[in-house]
């Protein structure tokens, strides 16, 4: 009888199995997209940029074609994608029907229902207004999450060790945690000097409260034996604080970032479109006013890529730190 062994892959070496049939079906699925791009005409006017697509979409499916005809060849990359087989498959078929109602049979009406070509040409034509906009927003998110970070850390800790501090800011935490940072919009713009600053205050704020709550709770569910242990050792105060306390609250910690990081972009678009004069949110508001909704769409791709990434970004470094709990939470 003939032997098999199993390689990275999971296929079988020395069979007819080695084909990756999830690869293979959509890798056709791609090509059949770039087929319809290429060929099938367009109901309204000529797209620009509909044959770079279907080159684009005939170039990926020919690799995948190869990755699956070959996986032992390519054994880390296919054990790394062979998850995503059924979204490979799936998003040609997405984004022919994108296709079918808007640049092809214009079922929905232009130019409110932009096809991909659009937001190509958007990324092609506008991309230094986007690039720029896109930092803008980053520093802007940036300085105010590690503001509303360090000083919802710094609350937590202070109200879940001590009870005098937690008894004057508890009653403040309950009163303005709650309120939406976006209400506070008019106010913010009247005291604080430019409207930069102003949102940077209000990520900052949108990102404290969940961050100070979660460390709050964290510190204060701190099994008290640890404590008793550490003292029966000798240790003072400030050992308790920062070798005992605070790492058994870093998964609360990190909880809380990340409620606070999905909070801050919310407030993110709504304060650049209140005065700042660069960013997403700004860009936005924009691409509305001279009716650019395929630039809006970019923009929303572009900010969807940025929280992903951000978020991700804080995973990686939550699995380095917390390496004991690594996939108890998964993003």
């Amino acid at each position: 009888m003939p032997t098999y062994s199993l390689d990275q892959t999971g296929v079988k070496e020395g069979s007819a199995a080695t084909v990756w049939r999830g690869g293979l079906l959509a890798a056709l699925a791609w090509i059949a997209f770039a087929l319809f791009t290429a060929f099938y005409p367009d109901g309204g006017k000529p797209w620009p940029f509909t044959h770079e697509l279907a080159l684009a979409s005939a170039s990926g499916g020919a690799v995948l074609a190869l990755l699956a005809l070959l996986p032992g060849l390519f054994g880390r990359l296919v054990q790394r994608i062979r998850p995503a087989g059924a979204w490979l498959t799936a998003l040609p078929l997405l984004f022919g029907l994108w296709l079918l109602v808007t640049a092809k049979e214009v079922l929905l009406p232009v130019p409110f229902f932009a096809p991909p070509q659009a937001l190509i040409e958007v990324f092609v034509d506008d991309w230094a207004r986007l690039g720029e906009s896109l930092l803008h927003s980053l520093w802007l998110l940036l300085n105010g999450v590690a503001i509303g970070g360090i000083a919802g850390f710094i609350a937590g800790v202070a109200i879940g060790w001590s009870h005098r501090i937690g008894y004057w800011v508890h009653p403040v935490l309950r009163i303005l945690g709650p309120v939406p940072s976006t209400a506070l919009l008019p106010l913010c713009f009247f005291f604080f000097p430019s409207s930069w600053s102003a949102s940077v205050f209000l990520i900052a704020l949108a990102t404290w409260f969940p961050v100070t709550v979660l460390t709050w709770s964290g510190v204060a569910s701190v099994d008290k034996a640890y404590y008793e242990v550490a003292r029966t050792l000798g240790a003072s105060e400030r050992f308790l604080v920062w070798r005992v306390a605070i790492p058994a609250a870093l998964p609360h910690v990190f909880v809380g970032l990340f409620m606070g990081l999905g909070a801050s972009f919310s407030v993110l678009v709504v304060a650049e479109m209140m005065g700042v004069k660069a960013g997403l949110g700004w860009y936005l508001q924009w691409a509305q006013g001279w009716a650019a909704y395929a630039n809006m769409y970019a923009a929303l791709l572009v900010m969807a890529l940025l929280c992903s990434g951000l978020i991700t970004l804080l995973f990686i470094v939550r699995d380095r730190v917390l390496s004991w709990q690594k996939g108890d939470v998964k993003w």
